[in-house]
């Protein structure tokens, strides 16, 4: 059992939760008209998306010539046949959107972006003193508060438990994530599953609230100035743990179902499993009103990749993946084809699940909006100069991109868009005026072109 000292540097507290805070004065309030939030999903993938893996098929030469020079032009998705990877998406091409051209140059890119792609900013591989701003899923999370306010799923490095995770909730700080399906699932219902745990959480808040908790801690300086600040929302944080606890009857209701061999973190389970697992929770979360804001980190180069149809008895490594390596007799190409249908499978699971529930005038999709994306660029190694986003959008997204692929102009160009640009778009779309989000990009600054602002031809 862990004593006071432990659970403050090991516990999500000693992570970085309590900087969660900046929506919790308003938790349980009512976003959006008629009360109903938007909701948003990030999923991170590693190992880059290459340009030409997610376009269509069978664009007309003039189309095709246009988008391998990386000149701007748009096309209607509905006329087009999709990659292999993407058809699992078909039925759903009315809501979605291949947003081409974007760069990533203020973020991270080769191998990892760490929490930089998400904040536009370098992060120095990792650094806490480089983590400029909030991250933009935190930035979205203040504007459509719930009792978790976010939350960070992660399969990155093959971690259990609750971890270190690449979100951001405030400058110098980083989130944590629950790296495994059992335990998400044990967190974000433990009112239900254990309320006596809830309670027991409440009483070691209330000792790290008070002095002699940060006296016993043995953190000084200026990290016992951070931790101050943080314990300055234990209390927000007890009120959330008293209002789940009075939840708990109508949460009981949106409890996911994992299978036993996820249990202790799953050591046995394929990434299939672990994925459709996590998925199980993610839906369940959103369903029960838990948040509004998730991340997902997919994969990263470190997660181990196992029962993969076509390398079912094979234990691949995404980095050697990435350098063309085969395995099992598989080209590199088609396994890394397949980790992308694993990827879209989940993807379409959401869209399905949360199709079926009812919402306002539609169903809980049609405020929903899932974006997957490369975490380090256009391949392996990426350099950032494009950062493809493959968007599913629900009917009542604030954004006007839907059944569309969108190609922007090439870095350096007039009219060219960052992904601080993007993040600005989803920002101002949803009630944030902010000039703009992030970084600037240096060879626009050089060029003296506008960069700043949302992508006008995206909003509504």
């Amino acid at each position: 059992m862990l004593n006071r000292k432990e659970f403050l540097k090991t516990t999500a507290l000693g992570l970085g939760a309590m900087t969660l805070a900046p929506s919790f004065n308003q938790l349980f309030a009512a976003p959006g008209e008629q009360g109903i939030p938007k909701r948003f999903i990030f999923i991170r993938k590693s190992s880059g998306i290459r340009p030409l893996e997610i376009a269509p098929l069978d664009f007309s030469d003039r189309d095709k010539a246009l988008d391998e020079k990386k000149s701007p032009f748009e096309a209607d998705l509905h006329k087009h046949e999709l990659p292999k990877w993407l058809r699992g998406l078909d039925a759903h091409k009315e809501h979605m959107t291949i947003l081409q051209g974007l760069s990533a140059k203020m973020s991270e890119n080769v191998h990892w972006s760490f929490s930089s792609v998400m904040g536009c900013f370098k992060s120095n591989r990792n650094t806490l003193s480089a983590i400029k701003r909030a991250t933009i899923d935190f930035e979205l999370a203040k504007l459509f508060p719930s009792p978790f306010g976010h939350v960070e799923l992660s399969f990155a490095g093959g971690r259990t438990g609750i971890v270190d995770g690449y979100s951001a909730p405030a400058p110098q700080t980083r989130n944590y994530c629950y790296a495994d399906p059992e335990t998400a699932r044990n967190e974000l219902f433990k009112s239900v599953l254990n309320p006596e745990a809830v309670n027991s959480d409440n009483d070691m808040l209330s000792f790290l609230q008070s002095k002699e908790g940060l006296t016993i801690s043995g953190i000084n300086g200026h990290e016992k100035k951070r931790q101050e600040m943080q314990v300055d929302s234990i209390d927000a944080i007890r009120k959330r743990n008293a209002e789940l606890i009075k939840m708990s009857g109508s949460l009981a209701e949106f409890l996911p179902e994992i299978d036993a061999v996820h249990a202790n973190g799953g050591p046995n389970a394929s990434t299939p499993e672990k994925q459709a697992a996590m998925t199980d929770v993610l839906i369940a979360a959103l369903k029960a009103g838990l948040t509004n804001v998730v991340t997902y980190t997919i994969d990263d180069l470190g997660t181990p990749i196992t029962g993969l149809p076509g390398n079912e008895t094979d234990r691949v490594g995404i980095h050697p993946l990435g350098h063309d390596e085969a395995f099992g007799g598989v080209p590199a190409w088609k396994t890394r084809e397949q980790i992308r249908i694993s990827h879209v499978n989940q993807i379409k699971k959401i869209i399905e699940e949360l199709k079926q529930v009812p919402e306002g005038n539609g169903t809980m999709f049609d405020n929903t909006m899932i974006m997957y994306f490369p975490e380090n660029g256009e391949t392996h190694h990426g350099i950032g100069t494009e950062s493809p986003f493959l968007i599913m959008a629900g009917n009542n997204c604030n954004l006007n991109c839907s059944g569309r692929y969108i190609r922007l102009p090439f870095l350096g160009n007039e009219g060219h868009k960052t992904l601080g640009n993007w993040y600005t778009t989803l920002l101002n779309a949803h009630g944030n005026p902010i000039e703009h989000y992030g970084d600037l990009d240096a060879e626009m600054s050089r060029k003296k072109l506008p960069q700043t602002g949302p992508i006008l031809q995206l909003m509504s």
